[in-house]
């Protein structure tokens, strides 16, 4: 199926692994031009992308610097993947809201949603432009609360409303918004040494392999598995795509099942 998007420009932020790197290789692989920005460039995103950027996308600064970036490579951007997000559960209190402190907050407002709110503003009059489409990546979380870090679900909803809006005041204009809400991913996040997956593995005193064999029974996931990146990156390219250009403001769930309401 000719998806339309040979030539096309995205970019792509978080790009360095897990559901950012499956997406930029997914683009790629359809012929998009791909610039690809993450804190660290790994060899794989230099194997995707077409343009790669250092940047630290909890900022403005770094927001600013990836888009410019591409529109000086690109002439133009066809497309934003906002997908640059989480938070480090070594860095701060895993305990409840009274636990958490204002820098938890901050840091994770910045990086699941303005990193976002920054990237998106300087993208849209080149988007705008170009018909273009933006897809964020939320959370299942979004939608119930998770026991981890205080303010990632809420920073995760507010992701999610954001993409609303856009797509109420961007669609009549051309440019086509939605939001892919994951649940539990098989990224470095839960399989990686010392990330969530192994901290709540420590924390229920089994081995990490164990943990991730029962996580989908003990988390009710239909499919009694995880979703992979590439299942993500795959609905996030045909939302981009021309065979989705009626998709607008739609908050799709891709999680095997784990939501057991609409």
């Amino acid at each position: 199926m000719d998806l339309g998007l040979a030539g096309k420009t995205a970019i792509v932020t978080g790009a360095s692994s897990g559901i950012g790197l499956a997406t930029a290789q997914a683009l790629s692989a359809v012929g998009a031009r791909v610039a690809g920005a993450a804190r660290t460039i790994t060899p794989e995103l230099e194997n995707a992308a077409a343009v790669t950027v250092s940047a630290d996308l909890s900022t403005r600064d770094g927001a600013g610097t990836l888009v410019a970036t591409a529109l000086a490579e690109f002439g133009g951007i066809d497309i934003l993947i906002n997908n640059v997000g989480g938070g480090d559960p070594g860095r701060f209190a895993t305990g409840g809201f009274l636990d958490s402190t204002d820098d938890q907050w901050r840091h994770l407002l910045d990086i699941n949603l303005f990193s976002a709110v920054w990237t998106t503003r300087a993208a849209l009059p080149s988007l705008i432009g170009h018909r273009g489409a933006i897809v964020n990546i939320s959370s299942i979380n979004a939608r119930v609360p998770a026991g981890g870090l205080v303010g990632y679900s809420e920073a995760k909803a507010a992701l999610t409303a954001f993409g609303k809006r856009l797509s109420e005041e961007f669609g009549p204009r051309g440019v086509r918004v939605n939001t892919v809400s994951p649940g539990v991913v098989g990224t470095r996040t839960w399989r990686g040494p010392g990330r969530v997956g192994a901290t709540r593995a420590a924390a229920q005193g089994i081995s990490h392999e164990e943990f991730l064999a029962a996580l989908p029974e003990r988390a009710a996931i239909a499919s009694r598995r995880i979703t992979e990146p590439e299942e993500v990156a795959a609905l996030v390219t045909f939302l981009v795509s021309a065979k989705a250009a009626n998709i607008i403001g739609a908050d799709l769930v891709i999680d095997g099942g784990t939501l057991k309401t609409s």
